[in-house]
């Protein structure tokens, strides 16, 4: 399963400029590039973390119920130096785990997905509405787009009867 399609980054083209609008959508990325949005994070993560939440899934219900059920885990003492490393990483600021290197150049070669594959298209994603089928080519095996309204950015939080019936979809092999 994946959501909004073929989903491995690649860091290598990471350097490439996106649209503007999607440049505008990834501040906060920027942001923990720097020293000054790690101790953001640092600082304020709760709130930082519940505008992302907001931003990401406009039209969720249930957000601040999640959110508070969640919150925990943003004061894990791990919590900022994985989140700043995985944004500096993306963009290649920080260096990875060398134990990666043969699966991430593996990966960077944009592989084609041998398994069946159903991808959720979140329609209602603070990024743009997703739309999987735009990269149909890159999975081999059977593959099923299913169209979410009203879904944001946490599909499996969002819609978790949608998800766990694609789990059983894909194990019991009726795609």
């Amino acid at each position: 399963m994946t959501v909004g399609g073929y989903a491995i980054q690649d860091i290598a083209s990471s350097i490439k400029p996106a649209e503007p609008l999607d440049e505008y959508r990834d501040w906060y990325q920027w942001y923990f590039n720097t020293d000054r949005g790690r101790a953001g994070l640092q600082a304020n993560r709760d709130e930082l973390c519940r505008l992302l939440w907001q931003l990401w899934s406009p039209e969720w219900a249930d957000a601040d119920e999640a959110f508070n059920s969640s919150k925990p885990s943003l004061h894990n003492p791990d919590f900022v130096d994985v989140a700043v490393h995985s944004y500096r990483h993306r963009h290649r600021a920080a260096v990875g785990d060398d134990r990666f290197n043969e699966i991430e150049a593996f990966l960077a070669k944009s592989p084609p997905i041998p398994v069946p594959t159903i991808s959720f298209d979140a329609l209602a994603d603070g990024f743009g509405p997703d739309d999987s089928a735009r990269d149909r080519q890159h999975f081999a095996g059977p593959f099923e787009v299913r169209r979410l309204p009203g879904i944001g950015h946490n599909v499996p939080q969002e819609a978790p009867r949608a998800f766990s019936n694609a789990v059983a979809d894909l194990v019991f092999a009726a795609i």
